[in-house]
């Protein structure tokens, strides 16, 4: 049973690797970049399927745990020679994605009104 469930995961870590592969050389966009695309498009997504703001912490941290999975399946699957430089793209390729959700986060809970229609109409008329 233990085993089975163990081949199961693996299986499913390698089919995963398998397809960000596909993706990676089937467009002209960077690795870096896409992790940058993606990162922001799936915290759009999850405070959709969350029903909560992307403001809020719930689609951030749901994010966070998918990058982190994400991480942890490369470094599970690629064998690089040198650990050093797989941990190092891997901590670089959290940082992409993570970098403007986080953004947009803190943003959003400490200047909300920039987010808000005609809010800088308001502002300049204040002056």
């Amino acid at each position: 049973m233990l085993r089975q469930l163990w081949s199961a995961l693996t299986s499913a870590m390698s089919s995963w690797h398998q397809a960000k592969l596909f993706v990676e050389h089937s467009t002209t966009i960077s690795h870096d970049a896409l992790h940058v695309v993606v990162g922001v498009v799936a915290l759009l997504i999850l405070g959709l399927v969350l029903r909560r703001p992307i403001g809020a912490w719930r689609p951030w941290l749901w994010l966070f745990a998918l990058a982190l999975w994400n991480e942890t399946v490369d470094l599970w699957v690629e064998r690089w020679p040198d650990p050093g430089m797989q941990y190092g793209e891997g901590a670089k390729d959290l940082l992409l994605t993570m970098f403007l959700p986080t953004t947009l986060l803190v943003a959003l809970r400490l200047r909300p009104e920039l987010f808000r229609p005609g809010s800088a109409q308001r502002t300049r008329r204040r002056r």
